[in-house]
């Protein structure tokens, strides 16, 4: 399945089967120890943005606009409630799973907080699209089960679609918005690489999942930078999806 920028959703290129299953990986302690990790910071991302749509609905401008999103939210609430049951079902703490996640994402979401309806939007698009961009590359490193349940957490909830066709709209009606919204969506993608450093630099196990030390096929440290200019080359044809220069 693509977006409307035309990069893979992730959900179905069929491409790995993943390392193994959960009980054979999950005997190495370092993998637990990243992927308890992985799904504490996936479970706290969803949690926010079922809060942050939520928040956003107030400044949609019409009825309709406000149903969207309130629809939005209770899908990404529906991931997040995926996430936490499959936590306690690997006998782990969702609470305890999700709070070294919490300043830094909070953090991000207080330093991009959009300040009218146009930037929300640019922010859902492009913002969320990070994370689901880098949350995919990590999956072809995991068990099976992880990795089906990462991929189908990240699945569009229709907010990718939405937010182009909103975004046209409001450059259609006012087009001098297209260069701060152009600027607005590069401070996005520099906090949101930001933050994603200082998570994988602060968490060892995570952080040895991204360059192979955990004993997987995973990536080192040149593979690591091809990740993150695939991520930014998404980034850019999203922006020109929304009409935007990056």
């Amino acid at each position: 399945m693509e977006t409307p920028d035309g990069t893979s959703d992730g959900t179905s290129d069929g491409t790995s089967d993943g390392i193994g299953d959960w009980d054979s990986c999950a005997a190495d302690p370092q993998y637990r120890a990243a992927v308890l990790d992985l799904l504490g910071a996936l479970a706290y991302g969803e949690l926010s943005a079922f809060e942050r749509l939520a928040e956003d609905a107030k400044l949609a401008p019409t009825l309709e606009d406000k149903a969207a999103l309130a629809g939005m939210a209770a899908a990404e609430f529906g991931h997040y409630r995926l996430l936490h049951d499959r936590l306690v079902a690997v006998g782990a703490d969702p609470t305890a799973a999700m709070l070294p996640f919490a300043e830094p994402l909070d953090a991000f979401h207080r330093l991009t907080a959009p300040s009218d309806w146009p930037e929300s939007l640019v922010k859902a698009y492009v913002g969320d699209s990070i994370a689901s961009d880098f949350y995919r590359e990590v999956a072809v490193r995991l068990d099976r089960d992880t990795r089906d349940l990462v991929l189908r957490v990240m699945a569009d909830t229709g907010h990718a679609e939405f937010a182009v066709e909103k975004v046209h709209q409001a450059i259609e009606a006012d087009p001098r918005i297209g260069g701060r919204l152009a600027l607005w969506g590069r401070r996005l993608m520099g906090e949101a690489l930001s933050q994603a450093q200082r998570v994988v630099a602060e968490r060892d196990a995570l952080s040895n999942l991204l360059i192979g030390g955990v004993e997987v096929r995973g990536f080192d440290l040149v593979e690591v930078g091809k990740m993150f200019n695939r991520i930014t080359e998404a980034h850019t044809r999203r922006m020109a999806a929304l009409g935007l220069a990056s």
